[in-house]
């Protein structure tokens, strides 16, 4: 009886009265104790309200069912297909939506929809990996600043793939807790490219100089990348390096001029092959037989070992407490023990290993003036 007479009310009522009748019925449906009479009423009463001419009377009853797990499933999904403004209290929140009913509004590609959905309270990993493959920009981005999101390593690196070139996209990837080593170190490399592309850069440096920059500087990035990531992580950002050609001799020795040893260990593992517990064992204490044994079936070149077994001791005695110094005076040791066997100090400078040791140690006396220098200014 009361839904009669509330269906001959409100055909005549104002926009703003059923507006208010709209939300009381729909709160009513869910809140009361009515009868299946009742409530089979109610629910053909609000049906017969998605055909309201007015937009604010069909989002008020969206805004009551958007949360609830007994709303009527047939009224949800009518709202769902209204235009943004009454869909997004459903989209955003409904609990009655499965992934695949939200994987499948995703790939239509409308943007305010993906990023209603991408700001869900609950976005689950197959989600996550459906907006990170199809998404627009902006989806993407708050999807990663959802921190509700299950995001699966594998999504974060089609995202980097896809969109590391669109700067907000790129900043929430690298401001992400849960980013992986790999993802981190293609942005890096994504931004060095942008950077010697520029014609500016280009007609102040020349292009070899710019080139040469652009790699120094992602190899310190991959370094840096490598000190804050976990040991978990080591070996995926390896096999990263490795697949884009990264993982030279250079950026090998480099790491252990700086004392990267869990690091340098997972490269070995890497390219070694040997069991990840058999290369950490003779690295900790195994003699210069074994190292050597194990450099070489990585495929560093016998010329190599000399300064690579200093710097692993001087290591293994800085962590034993035995030894004060830092990346400076190691590089210094590498430097010196590259130059052992060579007839005089011509030869040993004109040596290609020689001269990447003496690279290294210089750019680690210059990083050590800027920081001197940084910290007298700011005392």
């Amino acid at each position: 009886m009361i839904i009669e007479h509330f269906l001959k009310w409100i055909g005549g009522a104002p926009v703003a009265q059923r507006q208010v009748a709209a939300s009381a019925l729909a709160r009513a449906y869910l809140q009361s104790n009515l009868s299946l009479e009742e409530r089979c009423a109610a629910e053909a009463a609000l049906t017969l309200l998605l055909d309201d001419p007015s937009p604010k009377v069909r989002a008020a009853i969206a805004e009551a069912f958007s949360i609830s797990h007994h709303a009527p499933l047939q009224i949800v999904m009518a709202l769902a297909n209204e235009q943004v403004e009454i869909s997004g209290f459903i989209l955003a929140r409904s609990p009655l939506f499965s992934d695949i009913d939200l994987i499948d509004r995703v790939a239509m590609g409308e943007e305010p929809v993906q990023r209603l959905i991408a700001m869900r309270p609950q976005v689950s990993f197959a989600l996550s990996a459906a907006i990170a493959e199809v998404a627009a920009p902006a989806a993407c981005t708050d999807l990663l600043r959802n921190s509700a999101a299950q995001i699966a390593s594998v999504s974060f690196r089609r995202l980097a793939e896809r969109l590391g070139h669109n700067a907000r996209v790129r900043a929430a990837l690298l401001e992400h807790k849960h980013l992986p080593a790999d993802c981190r170190h293609m942005l890096a490399v994504r931004v060095g490219e942008a950077l010697s592309r520029m014609e500016i850069v280009m007609a102040m440096m020349g292009k070899a100089r710019v080139e040469r920059v652009a790699r120094d500087a992602c190899m310190k990035v991959s370094l840096d990348i490598a000190d804050s990531t976990g040991p978990q992580e080591h070996l995926a950002l390896v096999e990263h390096l490795r697949l884009r050609g990264d993982l030279t001799t250079a950026f090998v020795i480099r790491t252990m001029a700086y004392g990267k040893i869990d690091f340098f260990g997972a490269i070995l593992v890497a390219l070694s092959g040997q069991p990840e517990r058999r290369v950490r064992a003779i690295l900790a204490d195994g003699r210069d037989s074994a190292l050597g044994a194990l450099l070489r079936s990585a495929g560093l070149a016998d010329k190599t070992h000399p300064p690579l077994l200093v710097a692993l001791h001087a290591w293994r005695r800085i962590a034993n407490g035995k030894l004060t110094a830092g990346p400076q005076e190691i590089s210094r040791m590498m430097l010196m023990a590259a130059g052992q066997g060579a007839a005089n100090d011509r030869v040993a400078a004109n040596d290609d290993l020689s001269a990447l040791l003496r690279g290294i140690h210089l750019d680690v006396i210059r990083e050590n003036a800027r920081s001197h220098a940084l910290t007298i200014a700011a005392a």
